[in-house]
């Protein structure tokens, strides 16, 4: 059987800004995959409903606490038999940095820096990034129609300016093959077609970076 993109990646990242849905993709794909997920855990980090009340008072204590869970998570990826089965992550390990520059002044940066080239495990590359887009205002609907009590007090200004850093970020970004996916008219948790569309999409992937734009 001839291999794809997606059939011989053992590790396979879904990245987006907050609101885009990499989480709920995330998922599916692992299931899709029958792989393992490697998910992010807000719900633990005890400073980031104070961060969105507060973002300079607990900016840096969020930073770090997210820092140290996502290092102690990937460090499983360095055990012989983590890759069984592909692992499926909603984060990428390098885009930390782009929320600390958001979010800390120059002094906790530079301490944030620090800590962070001195901690972070040496892992590879993952196999394939899949980063999710969406404008703003999409983001901004999705996050206030989600409801969740702790994103209440994100500003529009702040998912703004995350949504053009992660833009940005990915511009340049080229450590593992990306594909591109515009998700305005995509819906991969309640559209099967939407979802398998995308499957092929990937599977069809030849270069090194590829896009996905679904028109109306």
């Amino acid at each position: 059987m001839k291999k794809t993109p997606l059939s011989s990646a053992r590790h396979i990242v879904v990245e987006g800004p907050i609101g885009v849905g990499k989480t709920s993709l995330a998922r599916r794909l692992a299931s899709h995959l029958e792989a393992q997920h490697l998910l992010e855990q807000p719900e633990l980090n005890p400073f980031l409903a104070h961060f969105y009340q507060d973002q300079r008072r607990y900016a840096l204590q969020t930073q770090l606490f997210f820092l140290f869970q996502r290092i102690d998570q990937l460090r499983e990826l360095l055990q012989p038999d983590f890759f069984a089965r592909p692992v499926v992550a909603d984060y990428l390990l390098e885009k930390d940095p782009l929320f600390a520059q958001l979010t800390l002044n120059d002094d906790e940066y530079a301490l944030y820096r620090q800590i962070y080239d001195r901690v972070s495990p040496q892992t590879a590359a993952p196999d394939l990034v899949i980063y999710l887009q969406a404008k703003p205002e999409t983001l901004i609907a999705r996050v206030r129609k989600r409801g969740i009590d702790m994103e209440r007090k994100i500003s529009d200004a702040y998912l703004t300016v995350l949504a053009a850093s992660y833009t940005r970020f990915f511009h340049e970004y080229d450590a593992a093959p990306v594909m591109v996916v515009n998700s305005e008219n995509l819906n991969f948790v309640d559209h099967d077609d939407d979802f398998h569309l995308l499957v092929q999409r990937i599977e069809a992937m030849r270069g090194h970076r590829e896009y996905f734009n679904r028109g109306e």
